[in-house]
Formats: structure tokens, sequence, C-alpha cells
């Protein structure tokens, strides 16, 4: 559905994804929800599984401080927690289009990979972490100053949240 689309406004499409972080225990798992206009991350959840529960979370989260979602799309790979029928209730409730990647190919959900790579490769999130505590301590600072003091070319050098706040 976002294919050759241009975005022109924020909550006009957002794309989730998940990546995982290292502790010293074992992995947990980051689920995104980027807004495609502004890049701000609009909703998260770290967890330490790869359950449909922390996917959730970050849908709502993201819902819950969305203002006005009018033809919203929301974008993902075909995971098994995009597609299960929990989440795609949640989007049709509040009549979100349900997009997918086609070939499930991670250069149809570039941005979101982008978002995980920024925040791996600037906010150091690609450590190993001591436990999902401190992991999800580092990942809501990482969070708040890529959506609030990171400077984007692609935006003329305004950060996610002035982007956001000017067109949401």
């Amino acid at each position: 559905m976002i294919k050759d689309v241009e975005t022109t406004r924020s909550n006009q499409i957002w794309v989730s994804d998940i990546t995982y972080i290292r502790t010293i225990k074992g992995f947990c798992y980051l689920a995104l929800i980027t807004d495609m206009h502004s890049r701000k991350i609009v909703g998260y959840d770290i967890s330490n599984s790869l359950e449909l529960k922390g996917c959730v979370r970050a849908l709502n989260k993201a819902l819950y401080q969305a203002k006005d979602i009018d033809a919203l799309i929301h974008h993902s790979d075909r995971g098994i927690q995009y597609c299960s029928n929990v989440y795609t209730q949640i989007l049709k409730r509040n009549n979100i289009g349900i997009s997918m990647t086609e070939e499930n190919h991670c250069y149809e959900n570039a941005m979101a990979e982008r978002v995980n790579g920024i925040l791996k490769d600037e906010f150091y999130l690609d450590q190993t972490f001591d436990s999902l505590q401190h992991a999800k301590r580092a990942t809501e600072n990482a969070i708040n100053l890529y959506n609030e003091i990171r400077l984007h070319l692609s935006l003329d050098y305004q950060t996610p949240n002035m982007v956001y706040k000017l067109t949401a």
C-alpha cells in the first residue's frame, strides 16, 4: 500500500519492526513504530520475548499519543506478530490501513530497518546489557535523544519531534 507513496504529513504512514537487544542472559526484543514523515518513534516496547504482547504495547502507545490518525496506514514486514488476529483487529478498530511487505525483504521496510540501525550504531544499543532493566533504561534514553536531539539531514536539520509537531 505504501509503494511509491510520498508522505506529506505526520500520522500518514507508520512503519513497524522488531529488533533484538543483547543482555548477558540472552536477547530481549524492541518493537518500534516510527512515523514515516517525521521519523519520530511514536511507540515502542522492549520485552524478553518475541510474543505478540510487546508489539501490541508499542502499538497502543503510538495510538495513545496520536491526535489525528485519519487515513493512517500501518506498514510492517510479514512477521507473525503483525499478521496476528489480535494486532490486525486493533488496526481495523482504529480504521488504520494495513500494509505489509510483498516478499518480506528488508528493503521493503527500509525506514524501519534504518531506525533500528541508528539506535544501535549511534546510541549504542548494540552493546550487551547487564539485564533487561538496564536495556530498558538505555532504550528509553536512546529513543528520547533520537526524537528530541538528533538532527536529520532528510528533515532539513530538524529533529523528529519538531517535524512531528508541525504536521500532526
